[in-house]
């Protein structure tokens, strides 16, 4: 029989979830498939370093986290990753454009 291995002490649903419905988030780390993906080998990569995606649902896992679905954008996949696989996009400072003066 596999072991469930929860790698936190803290129980997250004690509290609000850390994304809401249509947010803007990017990958933290690259996310390969771990054989629950159907359609792609175990090991595939279904996000990388970087792409961005929305929060489509939230959701639980064993009594003790939030499981947020996040379809990306670039890939089209919808994935349930944990808020320590994701960050938040602040929008405001990635829409800015870069000055091309340096301030000094």
């Amino acid at each position: 029989m596999n072991m469930i291995v929860c790698d936190s002490d803290v129980v997250q649903l004690s509290g609000p979830p850390a994304f809401s419905f249509g947010e803007k988030v990017r990958a933290s780390r690259t996310i390969r498939n771990d054989g629950t993906f159907r359609g792609k080998e175990i090991g595939d990569i279904l996000a990388k370093k970087g792409d961005v995606g929305n929060v489509v649902s939230i959701g639980t896992f064993v009594q003790k986290f939030y499981i947020y679905g996040f379809e990306f954008l670039e890939s089209g996949y919808r994935l349930g990753m944990r808020r320590k696989e994701v960050e938040r996009v602040d929008e405001d400072v990635d829409d800015l454009p870069l000055s091309e003066v340096a301030v000094s």
